[in-house]
């Protein structure tokens, strides 16, 4: 058995949505490791904290009906939503879900040189990846998304990474990543959805997207998480093209880290990250960015190869 958590994709709400009551374990099919998947809606709580995680729910999968350029709450992002980037409304194993949020937060973070709560790190999604603004973090909406993220995660231990958490990492190539390649494999695999010039599909309604802008001024800025080469490459490789899982890629790992190169070379928004890594030896391996606490060139911390300059930081810890 590998994959037995039943999802299916809602073309009106544009999402994907599990039947839950026929939820049981996910397993990796590779490694035969039991994978984190989200609680069941049995187990919601009931009265004002159930609702308020429904909500926090509804927001993270419809965060453009409420925050877009159009939102019935404020217009503070760029009309993409939460889980365009955690998918499933972050209930995905290895879909840059949310299940160890809570077992791990708070916790301190080298970007910002400071302690961070769940709060903050909603924040920087908005501010980053939404390319926009924070709603307040005392606002009943930020508390709902609060409350929804640390439901997802009641059952991690404290300071424990469930497997399937987050984005899975690949192996390094031997050489560096190339976007002309990656264009190729654009074209072939990621513009049907996205669309040939990178723009994406809104859906009916026009105010929210089926298939997200992966560049642009409406796209992530190049303070995102997605900004990074490993983390774009991770996430497209096992949940890209739409409809593969961990479990069935069809990318293989060149593919997906050629398509990060490329991806990641279109015009985007820019963000002042000047305050970013106070600590610059904090600094991830393919930050594009310097300065460097090495003497790498800032090409190969964008395009790699990558392992030496990972081996560096790994052998100064």
């Amino acid at each position: 058995m590998t994959l037995v958590v039943f999802l299916s994709w809602d073309f009106a709400k544009s999402q994907w949505f599990s039947d839950q009551s026929n939820q049981t374990v996910v397993v990796d099919s590779a490694s035969q490791i039991k994978l984190w998947s989200a609680p069941l809606d049995s187990e919601l709580p009931s009265g004002r904290e159930g609702e308020l995680i429904k909500y926090g729910r509804e927001l993270v999968s419809h965060t453009a009906e409420y925050f877009g350029p159009n939102g019935s709450v404020a217009h503070l992002t760029n009309g993409l939503n939460c889980q365009n980037c955690h998918l499933n409304a972050g209930t995905q194993p290895w879909g840059n879900n949310y299940g160890s949020v809570a077992s791990t937060y708070p916790k301190f973070r080298g970007r910002s040189g400071k302690i961070e709560n769940i709060y903050k790190r909603v924040s920087d999604c908005f501010e980053r990846s939404l390319n926009g603004k924070a709603p307040d973090s005392a606002s009943n909406e930020m508390q709902a998304m609060m409350k929804y993220i640390t439901w997802l995660g009641k059952d991690v231990p404290k300071k424990e990474k469930a497997a399937g958490s987050g984005i899975k990492k690949l192996e390094f190539l031997n050489r560096p990543i190339d976007p002309i390649n990656g264009k190729v494999v654009y074209d072939a695999k990621c513009a049907v959805c996205h669309q040939a010039d990178g723009q994406g599909v809104l859906n009916d309604k026009g105010n929210a997207y089926t298939y997200p802008p992966l560049w642009g001024k409406l796209s992530y800025n190049e303070g995102a998480g997605l900004y990074r080469m490993s983390n774009f490459a991770g996430y497209v490789k096992y949940n890209m093209p739409l409809g593969v899982t961990h479990n069935t890629p069809q990318l293989t790992d060149e593919e997906a880290w050629d398509v990060a190169a490329f991806v990641n070379t279109q015009e985007r928004p820019k963000l002042d990250l000047s305050k970013d890594w106070p600590d610059i030896s904090k600094k991830p391996f393919d930050h594009p960015f310097g300065p460097y606490a090495d003497n790498f060139p800032e090409k190969q911390h964008k395009f790699g190869p990558y392992r030496e300059i990972k081996a560096y930081y790994d052998a100064m810890k």
